[in-house]
This record gives C-alpha cells, sequence and structure tokens, in this order.
C-alpha cells in the first residue's frame, strides 16, 4: 500500500531510494552530501521549485516541484550523458512508489550538458530536470470546511451567499 504523502520531502526521499535500488552502487543525495572522495559517479538531487496547480479531483491542493538531478561523473562526459540517459528512462512514468492519487506522473524531462565545480576539481555533468505534482493535504470529503453544499436558484434570493446553501444529504 502506498505511503500517505504530507510533505515534498517524501517524494525526494522516495527518489534517492529508487535510485540506490535501481542504481547499486551509485551514490546519490543531495548537494550538501558532496564528496570528492573515490572515482564512483555521484547523482545530486534538489527541489528547484514549488509552484500552485489545480487542485485534484478529490480536492487536495495540487505542489508542482520541479526537481534537477545532477550527474556528476570524475570520468569523462559521455559517461555522465549515458546515465543521464539511464535516468531520463527510469524518470518517465515513475511514481516512486507513491500513490496516483497524490503524485502525477514526472513532465517536462530535459537533460542537458554541464560543469560541476564541487570539492577539489571540476566535474564532467549532465543535469536531468523535470516537473511532478503532488496533491497534498486532505481531501474535501475528509474536510469539515469542504462539506458539499448546494442550492436552487429558484429556492434563494442571493445565488452568491454562501448561508443561503444547503448541505447535501447522503
Amino acid at each position: 500500500m502506498p505511503t500517505l504523502i504530507e510533505k515534498p520531502s517524501q517524494l525526494f526521499t522516495a527518489i534517492v531510494e529508487t535510485l540506490r535500488t535501481t542504481f547499486p552502487g551509485l551514490k546519490v543525495g543531495s548537494l550538501q552530501d558532496f564528496d570528492d572522495s573515490g572515482d564512483q559517479p555521484w547523482v545530486l538531487i534538489a527541489i528547484e521549485r514549488d509552484t500552485s496547480g489545480n487542485r485534484a479531483n478529490d480536492g487536495r491542493i495540487a505542489h508542482v516541484l520541479t526537481f534537477s538531478m545532477q550527474v556528476v561523473s570524475p570520468g569523462t562526459g559521455l559517461a555522465a550523458c549515458d546515465l543521464a540517459c539511464a535516468l531520463k528512462r527510469l524518470i518517465v512514468d515513475n511514481r516512486w512508489d507513491l500513490s496516483a492519487e497524490q503524485c502525477s506522473r514526472p513532465t517536462d524531462i530535459e537533460g542537458v550538458a554541464s560543469v560541476f565545480n564541487g570539492g577539489t576539481r571540476p566535474y564532467s555533468a549532465w543535469a536531468v530536470s523535470f516537473t511532478q505534482t503532488l496533491y497534498l493535504g486532505p481531501t474535501l470529503l475528509e474536510d469539515p470546511l469542504g462539506i458539499p453544499k448546494f442550492a436552487r436558484t429558484w429556492e434563494v434570493s442571493n445565488i452568491d451567499d454562501p448561508d443561503q446553501y444547503t448541505a447535501l444529504e447522503g
């Protein structure tokens, strides 16, 4: 059963775990986790942006998150490119074992060549970015303020007055 998502960091953690499982030996973390010891490639993940989106059908509030994955390779630029392409294939349609009701499929997946200057030397790198929407908070059916109400125009004097609406009976 998928985990209930309550905050964006849960998606970050789910992505990290999926990458570690899918690519054994790959170092995965945030920019603060990077160390330039060893010859293993790194994937450095960051949440770059959080914008609002349309509510889900069940009333949850949408957070459209933009993620970036910096693929850092001590080898050639082609090694970083190959790993970035493997990441793009993994990202497509991946909800990271989270609920489809709370986590959309990734969109706007893009990879570009870059250089990473971390530690003691520059590295060949590729940046892979994508957006993914999380739907957080209670559903309107669970939210006491979101009780469905209705009004018939011929029974009320002002259709824009919420006090004249009646709760739906179930």
